[in-house]
């Protein structure tokens, strides 16, 4: 039998604002005061088991409700990697800001797609374009797109290398046998070489070229790898630079590889990551004057200039190019003059992704809100606290530093002479693990010629020098204690 009342209407919106606009705050609150003690505390704390356990739950089918559901999100704010603290030193994460909490709340209020059509958001979005653009010196004609990080936009830089190179055919016909091949050092992020195999160019195209002394590519060894290609009938078609290697901060020589790039008629792409940003600062904007000349860069915003996660970025030189990789414009994306389907083109046709979210405006709030100037004093003291560090680990008997100081990174380790080399490299590796266990600080391990090296990353703006004291203090006491456990003293 059918009843005479009609049913109430489901709906996900709160059926008491009152109390939500309540947990709201809660929420919020709960957020700030993390950030306010950003500074105090241990650097990363172990998810408990019973955490771990709640979050294996079955799938519900009935709804706990927003203030059940309100408290396992706050239960989760303690357990995060340990970026926000001074003493995070491990890869290379950005510390976060206040101010970004507060576009983040809007930008869920809004909930805007940025695949295109003519909105607010897109305008916000076009102005960091320009504003990237300028930071740059990239020309008014060039193009750029907001992503998720530097290897997302590898991805898209190389996709617009690789398609130009083949006259854009490779669209529609694929790859074939054209056998393309690009150049980086043996530096260069894992992502390069990802892109090369997600364009289905394979990963072995992409030849890793030796380094220095000062782990920059060898031009000589670049130029003899080229020479050697096109000798035996392969297609170079990219060199990808390196503003700021992952293991020691190093800087290619962007200024020579932008003219072997030219001379070769390559694609000169950069991987700048976090480097990239250092155009900010005097003391690296000269080492850094290259970046200009490139055909595409990629980089992050969520890292040296501390956007909150997620948010990279991608800049082509040539829009046409750009545009030409990407396009596709069915029937039901049509653009028109006026309207919402207006505001084109739209960014869609310059990235894969036509679900977009609205990271724009975290970027453009973090420029708005303290000015370049101000970014690019931060980065400046980073690299001279890694510098800092460096002088202090070489005063130290029982440390050296294994790698020169290019930027923000210091490599190190704690030394013994009774100690074996694989012994050194174990004791190392458990001298960083004691150091994350203890909440001390969190930095990671790299391998600098055949050693396992401590690696202290700086990109955050809230550690002090007396942090980096603390470090050296605690690397010696913790390397003393597991020598003397082991009965090697």
């Amino acid at each position: 039998m059918i009843s005479s009342q009609p049913p109430e209407d489901p709906s996900l919106d709160p059926s008491d604002w009152r109390e939500f606009r309540t947990l709201a705050h809660k929420m919020l609150d709960a957020a700030v005061d993390k950030m306010e003690v950003a500074r105090q505390g241990r650097v990363w704390n172990e998810v408990p088991p019973e955490m771990k356990l709640s979050l294996q739950a079955e799938l519900p089918t009935n709804g706990q409700g927003l203030a059940a559901t309100q408290q396992q999100i706050e239960a989760l704010l303690p357990y995060g990697i340990g970026n926000t603290h001074p003493r995070f030193f491990g890869w290379v994460h950005g510390s976060g800001t206040p101010g970004n909490l507060i576009a983040e709340i809007a930008v869920a209020a809004m909930n805007a797609n940025l695949g295109g059509r003519d909105h607010g958001a897109m305008y916000v979005e076009k102005q960091v374009v320009k504003w990237c653009r300028e930071l740059f010196e990239f020309p008014e004609t060039a193009s750029g797109l907001i992503v998720s990080g530097t290897s997302i936009a590898t991805v898209i830089a190389l996709k617009v290398a690789r398609d130009r190179c083949l006259d854009f055919a490779s669209r529609t016909d694929g790859v074939g046998g054209a056998p393309l091949v690009g150049y980086t050092s043996t530096q260069t992020h894992s992502c390069v070489a990802r892109a090369f195999d997600i364009l289905g160019l394979g990963a072995d195209a992409l030849r890793k070229i030796p380094v220095d002394d000062r782990f920059q590519i060898d031009m000589d060894a670049l130029e003899t790898a080229i020479a050697k290609d096109r000798a035996e009938g392969r297609r170079p078609f990219a060199i990808i630079g390196t503003a700021g290697a992952v293991n020691v901060g190093a800087i290619d020589d962007l200024e020579a590889i932008a003219d072997l790039a030219a001379q070769e008629g390559l694609w000169f792409h950069v991987d700048g990551a976090f480097g990239a940003s250092g155009v900010l600062s005097d003391r690296l904007r000269p080492r850094l004057s290259g970046l200009k000349r490139a055909d595409s860069l990629a980089f992050d915003f969520h890292k040296w200039l501390h956007v909150n996660y997620d948010a990279g970025f991608v800049l082509v030189r040539s829009e046409d190019a750009h545009r030409r990789t990407f396009s596709d414009r069915p029937d039901y994306l049509k653009g028109a003059s006026r309207g919402l389907a207006a505001g084109n083109p739209w960014p869609v046709e310059y990235g894969p992704e036509l679900s977009r979210g609205f990271r724009a405006l975290k970027i453009w709030a973090q420029l708005n809100e303290h000015g370049t100037d101000k970014l690019g004093q931060l980065i400046t003291r980073n690299c001279e606290q890694a510098a800092y560090l460096a002088e202090q680990v070489a005063t130290q008997p029982n440390m050296e530093v294994l790698a020169p100081v290019a930027m923000n990174i210091c490599c190190f380790r704690y030394v013994h002479p009774e100690l074996t080399p694989p012994a050194l490299n174990r004791l190392n590796e458990e001298i960083v693990i004691q150091l994350q266990l203890q909440g001390i600080a969190a930095p990671s391990t790299t391998i600098i010629h055949d050693n396992t090296a401590i690696r202290v990353n700086i990109t955050n703006h809230r550690t002090r020098f007396e942090d980096l004291d603390l470090l050296v203090r605690e690397v010696g006491r913790i390397g003393a204690m597991l020598a003397a456990e082991a009965g090697q003293l």
